[in-house]
Protein backbone atom coordinates (compact mmCIF):
# COMPACT_ATOMS: atom_id res chain seq x y z
CA UNK A 1 0.00 0.00 0.00
CA UNK A 2 1.66 3.09 -1.14
CA UNK A 3 1.49 6.98 1.08
CA UNK A 4 0.54 9.43 -0.33
CA UNK A 5 2.94 12.25 -1.24
CA UNK A 6 1.09 15.11 -0.26
CA UNK A 7 -0.61 14.44 2.72
CA UNK A 8 1.34 11.07 3.58
CA UNK A 9 -1.59 8.89 4.20
CA UNK A 10 -2.46 5.59 2.16
CA UNK A 11 -3.07 6.21 -1.26
CA UNK A 12 -4.26 2.97 -2.22
CA UNK A 13 -3.09 0.38 -3.84
CA UNK A 14 0.12 1.20 -6.51
CA UNK A 15 -0.39 5.04 -6.26
CA UNK A 16 1.79 7.58 -4.79
CA UNK A 17 -0.92 10.46 -4.33
CA UNK A 18 -4.85 11.43 -3.70
CA UNK A 19 -6.19 13.28 -6.73
CA UNK A 20 -7.46 15.96 -4.26
CA UNK A 21 -4.46 16.17 -2.35
CA UNK A 22 -2.21 16.93 -5.84
CA UNK A 23 -4.92 19.52 -6.59
CA UNK A 24 -4.68 21.21 -3.31
CA UNK A 25 -0.71 21.59 -3.75
CA UNK A 26 -1.15 23.25 -6.85
CA UNK A 27 -3.32 25.48 -6.06
CA UNK A 28 -1.96 26.54 -2.87
CA UNK A 29 0.79 26.84 -5.08
CA UNK A 30 -0.69 29.43 -7.44
CA UNK A 31 -2.28 31.57 -4.61
CA UNK A 32 0.71 31.77 -3.08
CA UNK A 33 2.44 33.08 -6.39
CA UNK A 34 -0.56 35.49 -6.69
CA UNK A 35 -0.26 36.86 -2.83
CA UNK A 36 3.23 37.54 -3.30
CA UNK A 37 2.57 39.45 -6.33
CA UNK A 38 0.14 41.31 -4.86
CA UNK A 39 1.52 42.92 -2.63
CA UNK A 40 4.35 43.91 -3.84
CA UNK A 41 2.62 45.71 -6.53
CA UNK A 42 0.03 47.25 -3.42
CA UNK A 43 2.76 47.37 -0.78
CA UNK A 44 1.12 45.77 1.58
CA UNK A 45 2.80 44.25 5.43
CA UNK A 46 5.60 41.79 4.39
CA UNK A 47 4.86 40.33 7.86
CA UNK A 48 1.41 39.46 7.34
CA UNK A 49 2.47 38.27 4.06
CA UNK A 50 4.89 35.48 5.43
CA UNK A 51 2.39 34.61 8.31
CA UNK A 52 -0.42 33.71 5.30
CA UNK A 53 2.35 32.21 3.38
CA UNK A 54 2.76 29.78 6.28
CA UNK A 55 -0.68 29.52 6.29
CA UNK A 56 -1.66 28.19 3.09
CA UNK A 57 1.74 26.14 2.84
CA UNK A 58 0.28 24.10 6.09
CA UNK A 59 -3.58 23.70 4.51
CA UNK A 60 -1.70 22.98 0.83
CA UNK A 61 0.72 20.51 2.11
CA UNK A 62 3.31 22.45 0.64
CA UNK A 63 6.85 21.74 2.53
CA UNK A 64 8.94 24.95 3.60
CA UNK A 65 11.16 24.31 1.48
CA UNK A 66 9.24 24.95 -1.75
CA UNK A 67 9.00 28.49 0.00
CA UNK A 68 11.91 30.00 -1.50
CA UNK A 69 11.34 28.55 -5.11
CA UNK A 70 7.95 30.02 -4.61
CA UNK A 71 8.77 33.37 -3.22
CA UNK A 72 10.92 33.69 -6.35
CA UNK A 73 8.21 32.65 -8.76
CA UNK A 74 5.66 35.63 -6.77
CA UNK A 75 8.56 37.91 -6.91
CA UNK A 76 8.66 37.55 -11.09
CA UNK A 77 5.29 37.76 -11.79
CA UNK A 78 5.87 41.01 -9.66
CA UNK A 79 8.50 42.47 -12.07
CA UNK A 80 6.15 41.65 -15.17
CA UNK A 81 3.15 43.89 -14.10
CA UNK A 82 5.82 46.38 -12.90
CA UNK A 83 6.60 46.50 -16.48
CA UNK A 84 3.36 46.49 -17.90
CA UNK A 85 3.55 50.59 -18.86
CA UNK A 86 7.23 50.19 -19.64
CA UNK A 87 8.51 51.75 -16.82
CA UNK A 88 10.02 50.62 -13.60
CA UNK A 89 9.06 53.64 -11.14
CA UNK A 90 11.07 54.41 -8.01
CA UNK A 91 7.90 52.88 -6.05
CA UNK A 92 7.56 49.85 -7.86
CA UNK A 93 11.81 49.40 -7.34
CA UNK A 94 11.37 49.64 -3.84
CA UNK A 95 8.96 47.21 -3.22
CA UNK A 96 10.45 44.69 -5.18
CA UNK A 97 14.00 45.26 -2.93
CA UNK A 98 12.08 45.15 0.20
CA UNK A 99 10.61 41.66 -0.46
CA UNK A 100 14.19 40.97 -1.57
CA UNK A 101 15.59 41.62 1.63
CA UNK A 102 12.79 40.19 4.15
CA UNK A 103 12.85 36.80 2.59
CA UNK A 104 17.04 37.13 2.59
CA UNK A 105 16.39 36.52 -1.49
CA UNK A 106 19.59 36.29 -3.63
CA UNK A 107 20.46 37.54 -6.99
CA UNK A 108 21.22 34.88 -7.98
CA UNK A 109 17.73 32.94 -7.19
CA UNK A 110 15.95 36.29 -8.00
CA UNK A 111 17.68 36.34 -11.57
CA UNK A 112 17.13 32.39 -12.84
CA UNK A 113 14.94 34.09 -15.33
CA UNK A 114 16.90 37.22 -16.01
CA UNK A 115 14.18 39.18 -13.57
CA UNK A 116 16.65 40.52 -11.52
CA UNK A 117 18.55 41.97 -14.39
CA UNK A 118 15.59 43.28 -15.67
CA UNK A 119 15.18 45.38 -12.71
CA UNK A 120 18.84 47.00 -13.04
CA UNK A 121 17.61 47.89 -16.55
CA UNK A 122 14.58 49.38 -15.89
CA UNK A 123 16.33 51.38 -12.67
CA UNK A 124 19.04 52.52 -15.71
CA UNK A 125 16.42 53.19 -18.35
CA UNK A 126 14.48 55.52 -15.60
CA UNK A 127 17.72 57.22 -14.50
CA UNK A 128 18.41 57.89 -18.19
CA UNK A 129 15.03 59.45 -18.89
CA UNK A 130 16.18 62.18 -15.70
CA UNK A 131 19.09 62.61 -17.32
CA UNK A 132 21.34 60.55 -14.47
CA UNK A 133 23.73 58.24 -15.25
CA UNK A 134 24.37 55.28 -13.70
CA UNK A 135 27.32 55.30 -11.11
CA UNK A 136 29.20 51.93 -12.32
CA UNK A 137 31.45 50.27 -9.65
CA UNK A 138 34.58 49.56 -11.68
CA UNK A 139 36.53 48.07 -9.16
CA UNK A 140 37.42 44.14 -10.04
CA UNK A 141 36.32 44.75 -13.49
CA UNK A 142 38.33 44.62 -16.59
CA UNK A 143 36.59 46.13 -19.32
CA UNK A 144 39.01 46.31 -22.45
CA UNK A 145 37.76 49.89 -23.34
CA UNK A 146 40.03 52.73 -23.42
CA UNK A 147 37.62 55.80 -21.79
CA UNK A 148 38.20 59.03 -22.66
CA UNK A 149 38.28 61.95 -19.53
CA UNK A 150 34.85 62.29 -18.42
CA UNK A 151 33.62 59.28 -20.05
CA UNK A 152 31.41 57.01 -17.85
CA UNK A 153 30.57 53.65 -18.45
CA UNK A 154 26.42 53.48 -18.73
CA UNK A 155 26.28 49.85 -19.64
CA UNK A 156 27.81 46.32 -20.88
CA UNK A 157 26.64 43.34 -22.49
CA UNK A 158 28.37 40.55 -22.94
CA UNK A 159 28.92 37.54 -25.38
CA UNK A 160 27.23 39.91 -28.09
CA UNK A 161 27.55 39.24 -31.48
CA UNK A 162 28.36 41.70 -34.14
CA UNK A 163 27.28 41.39 -37.63
CA UNK A 164 28.44 43.36 -40.57
CA UNK A 165 26.86 43.91 -44.06
CA UNK A 166 28.76 42.78 -47.22
CA UNK A 167 28.72 43.78 -50.49
CA UNK A 168 29.72 40.53 -53.40
CA UNK A 169 29.72 41.66 -57.06
CA UNK A 170 28.73 38.75 -59.16
CA UNK A 171 28.92 38.26 -63.27
CA UNK A 172 26.46 36.37 -65.23
CA UNK A 173 25.89 35.25 -68.72
CA UNK A 174 29.18 35.81 -71.08
CA UNK A 175 29.83 35.87 -74.33
CA UNK A 176 30.01 33.51 -76.73
CA UNK A 177 32.04 30.61 -76.45
CA UNK A 178 34.11 31.65 -80.14
CA UNK A 179 36.15 34.59 -81.00
CA UNK A 180 34.64 36.15 -84.34
CA UNK A 181 36.97 38.74 -85.66
CA UNK A 182 34.93 41.81 -86.81
CA UNK A 183 38.10 43.91 -88.00
CA UNK A 184 41.95 44.22 -87.04
CA UNK A 185 42.02 44.63 -83.22
CA UNK A 186 38.02 43.97 -82.92
CA UNK A 187 36.61 40.94 -81.90
CA UNK A 188 32.37 40.83 -81.65
CA UNK A 189 29.81 43.38 -82.13
CA UNK A 190 28.77 45.65 -79.09
CA UNK A 191 25.78 43.91 -78.60
CA UNK A 192 27.23 40.70 -78.79
CA UNK A 193 28.36 40.54 -74.90
CA UNK A 194 25.74 39.57 -72.66
CA UNK A 195 27.22 39.17 -69.04
CA UNK A 196 26.21 41.80 -66.58
CA UNK A 197 27.19 42.42 -62.67
CA UNK A 198 25.10 41.16 -60.22
CA UNK A 199 25.22 43.00 -56.59
CA UNK A 200 23.85 41.07 -53.91
CA UNK A 201 23.91 42.22 -49.92
CA UNK A 202 24.13 39.95 -47.19
CA UNK A 203 24.68 40.18 -43.59
CA UNK A 204 27.59 38.20 -41.85
CA UNK A 205 29.01 37.28 -38.24
CA UNK A 206 31.90 39.20 -37.79
CA UNK A 207 32.85 38.57 -34.18
CA UNK A 208 31.63 38.08 -30.76
CA UNK A 209 32.58 40.47 -27.42
CA UNK A 210 31.68 43.37 -25.38
CA UNK A 211 29.28 46.28 -26.09
CA UNK A 212 29.99 49.02 -23.92
CA UNK A 213 27.70 51.67 -23.94
CA UNK A 214 29.15 55.32 -22.14
CA UNK A 215 28.25 58.61 -22.08
CA UNK A 216 29.98 59.06 -25.22
CA UNK A 217 30.45 56.22 -27.30
CA UNK A 218 29.65 52.91 -28.43
CA UNK A 219 32.61 50.45 -27.81
CA UNK A 220 32.95 46.70 -28.89
CA UNK A 221 35.92 44.76 -28.03
CA UNK A 222 35.96 41.01 -29.63
CA UNK A 223 38.29 38.39 -30.17
CA UNK A 224 39.17 39.37 -34.20
CA UNK A 225 37.38 43.49 -34.39
CA UNK A 226 37.51 46.31 -31.67
CA UNK A 227 36.05 49.52 -32.62
CA UNK A 228 33.84 52.60 -30.76
CA UNK A 229 31.78 54.70 -32.16
CA UNK A 230 30.57 58.31 -31.21
CA UNK A 231 26.94 58.91 -30.38
CA UNK A 232 27.19 61.96 -33.12
CA UNK A 233 28.35 59.98 -35.82
CA UNK A 234 25.46 57.88 -35.81
CA UNK A 235 22.84 58.82 -37.98
CA UNK A 236 20.06 55.87 -37.36
CA UNK A 237 19.52 53.27 -35.02
CA UNK A 238 17.42 50.59 -36.34
CA UNK A 239 15.73 48.20 -33.64
CA UNK A 240 15.38 44.32 -33.01
CA UNK A 241 13.53 41.54 -31.17
CA UNK A 242 17.26 40.65 -30.23
CA UNK A 243 19.28 43.35 -31.13
CA UNK A 244 20.36 46.75 -32.19
CA UNK A 245 21.12 48.23 -35.74
CA UNK A 246 23.16 51.43 -36.18
CA UNK A 247 24.06 53.65 -39.21
CA UNK A 248 27.07 56.18 -39.10
CA UNK A 249 27.42 58.96 -40.78
CA UNK A 250 30.04 58.66 -43.60
CA UNK A 251 29.80 58.05 -47.11
CA UNK A 252 30.72 54.26 -47.07
CA UNK A 253 29.46 53.29 -44.08
CA UNK A 254 26.80 50.12 -43.77
CA UNK A 255 24.40 49.23 -41.26
CA UNK A 256 26.24 47.62 -38.04
CA UNK A 257 24.17 45.04 -36.02
CA UNK A 258 24.74 44.00 -32.30
CA UNK A 259 22.79 41.18 -31.09
CA UNK A 260 22.62 41.61 -27.55
CA UNK A 261 19.29 39.21 -26.74
CA UNK A 262 17.42 42.33 -25.58
CA UNK A 263 16.28 44.48 -28.28
CA UNK A 264 14.02 46.38 -26.27
CA UNK A 265 16.58 47.98 -23.81
CA UNK A 266 18.86 48.15 -26.38
CA UNK A 267 17.69 50.47 -28.31
CA UNK A 268 16.03 52.73 -25.37
CA UNK A 269 19.30 52.60 -23.68
CA UNK A 270 21.51 53.55 -26.43
CA UNK A 271 18.96 55.99 -27.99
CA UNK A 272 18.45 57.92 -24.39
CA UNK A 273 22.12 58.01 -23.85
CA UNK A 274 22.96 59.65 -27.38
CA UNK A 275 20.54 62.74 -26.18
CA UNK A 276 22.30 63.33 -23.39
Amino acid sequence: MGECTYCGKPAGFLKKKHKECEDKFHAGTDQMVTLIEYTVTKRSDLQSLETQLKEIASQSYIPASNLNQILVKGWEEAVSKAFEDGILTEEEEAALKELKHHFSLSKQELDRNGAFTRVAKGSVLRGLLNGILPEWNLANRNFPFNLQKTEKIVWVFKDVNYYEQKTRKQFKGGHHGVSIRITKGLYYRVGAFKGHPVVTTETVHVDTGLLGVTNKHLYFAGGQKSFRIRHDKIVSFTPYEDGLGVQRDAATAKPQIFVTGDGWFTYNLVNNVSQL
